[in-house]
């Protein structure tokens, strides 16, 4: 192969590469997530010239969507990724659908409209003493943001674990049949290991620097 076709391949990989990386957090968490620093570590030190964004999401989803519509506007869909956990990775899925993105979902919620109503008046962070309110609306909310279906399996990767202590996996499961899913034995509904499987989340979003 010449240097030219060989920096041609390299340019055209560049160009495809993601650019642009979002991470949504769960219900009641933050960017101060295990999940989330261990992401922002690796783009930091493999990545530093992406686009990284890692908000603390708002209580109402209503205005977690409008937030999330308005920065990813701006964004190329076809170089951009999303990761989601739990609660974001049903965000990241509504998402995906939106825009065209590829997404990696961590143990996702499927059905939150359901699951959180027992979670309706005032709770807390868990990385803060900061308190809020689950208002009875947002299960409303929540029920106008989920997509009917996923028109494209290809561009979903879930990762699962059996010994979630949450949320069902078997639902997670039937929800993105067909999509690539990495089914894990035992396990919890944080992803303790995540470490672990970073690298096939980094691999799947197209993160990984070229090879040199």
């Amino acid at each position: 192969m010449t240097h030219a076709a060989s920096r041609g391949q390299q340019a055209l990989a560049t160009k495809r590469a993601t650019s642009h990386l979002l991470y949504l957090h769960g219900f009641r968490s933050s960017p101060q997530s295990m999940k989330a620093r261990l992401t922002a570590a690796w783009v930091a030190q493999h990545r530093p010239d992406i686009e990284w964004w890692c908000p603390q999401l708002p209580p109402s989803p209503a205005e977690t969507f409008a937030m999330l519509n308005e920065r990813l506007a701006t964004w190329p869909a076809a170089q951009s990724a999303v990761i989601g956990s739990s609660l974001g990775g049903f965000y990241a899925t509504a998402i995906a659908e939106q825009f065209g993105l590829r997404a990696v979902l961590l143990n996702p919620a499927v059905s939150p409209a359901r699951d959180l109503e027992k979670h309706i008046g005032e709770t807390t962070a868990w990385h803060s003493d900061e308190r809020f309110f689950f208002r009875p609306e947002f299960i409303a909310e929540l029920q106008a943001i989920a997509p009917a279906a996923l028109t494209h399996r290809g561009r979903y990767f879930a990762i699962i674990a059996k010994g979630d202590e949450v949320l069902s996996w078997v639902e997670m499961i039937g929800r993105y049949a067909g999509c690539r899913i990495k089914l894990l034995e035992g396990g919890d509904h944080a992803l303790g290991d995540y470490a672990v499987h970073l690298p096939d989340v980094t691999g799947f979003l197209r993160l990984d620097p070229p090879a040199t």
